[in-house]
């Protein structure tokens, strides 16, 4: 299959950017897209252009790196997929794919493809961690979780922090990206002495990063590879005013006390 390509190149984070436009021909539908990248890439070493820059590391669809906007899409038009995990068969031969780099001011753009999206690993930073004793591996069973809140928490931890979410939402917010954090600690009997605790720091470095605010579109949802709910967004919000709460009344008896 021939198809045509429209890649935002742009040559550093200062610099000007533009789409340039080049003919991707004799490409196996098999190909993932990443794969497809490969071969323009070697087409425009072996003319001595430079290369189009874009993230990628296990292309299995787990490490998050590959974030890519397809044709206006989060991953491309397949939903609950990746883009390394994108198969050039998705798209019929003969199509312009317009490609582009995550766009958020939270996530700027450092060269062509590639955003620097450390302002999620400060997130995690913050607050996304427990506080308890390292050693040897307990026991599988010694604590007791409820089937419904280890699913849950597993379904939250199932976030690879690609950034498709903020790429998606129209408000540019990371709010599915940090409840899923928050969520999946906050299930569990070891995230509980610091749940509240966590999701006030979480979310104050969110704001810090300069992301936009959740408005409850549902954009994040549709475009996460791995189909975390906005559920996670309500829980966040709750364990936050809890925090909240809890905190106001910290500061008073602290005031008392004096």
């Amino acid at each position: 299959m021939n198809v045509t390509l429209r890649v935002w190149r742009q040559p550093g984070p200062s610099a000007a950017g533009k789409f340039v436009e080049y003919q991707a021909r004799d490409i196996s539908a098999e190909m993932s897209f990443l794969e497809m990248l490969d071969v323009v890439n070697e087409e425009l070493t072996a003319k001595g252009e430079q290369p189009i820059a874009f993230d990628h590391d296990c292309r299995e669809g787990i490490c998050g790196m590959c974030g890519l906007m397809i044709s206006g899409v989060a991953h491309g038009p397949m939903k609950a997929t990746t883009t390394c995990q994108l198969h050039m068969r998705s798209f019929t031969d003969g199509d312009t794919i317009t490609v582009e780099p995550w766009r958020a001011s939270a996530f700027p753009v450092l060269r062509d493809l590639c955003v620097d999206r450390s302002s999620l690993d400060r997130i995690v930073q913050a607050g996304g961690y427990v506080s308890v004793s390292t050693g040897n591996a307990p026991d599988g069973n010694a604590i007791p979780i409820a089937k419904p809140d280890a699913d849950a928490a597993m379904d939250a931890a199932a976030c690879i922090g690609c950034g498709a979410c903020v790429a998606a939402c129209p408000n540019g917010s990371a709010s599915l990206f940090t409840a899923a954090k928050i969520s999946h600690l906050g299930y569990l009997p070891q995230g509980q002495p610091e749940r509240y605790r966590r999701a006030l720091k979480m979310v104050a470095q969110m704001d810090l990063e300069h992301f936009g605010g959740c408005t409850l579109f549902g954009e994040c949802q549709a475009a996460c590879p791995k189909e975390i709910s906005i559920d996670t967004i309500a829980r966040m919000n709750r364990d936050y005013l809890y925090g909240s709460v809890f905190e106001r009344e910290e500061s008073r008896s602290a005031g008392g006390a004096g």
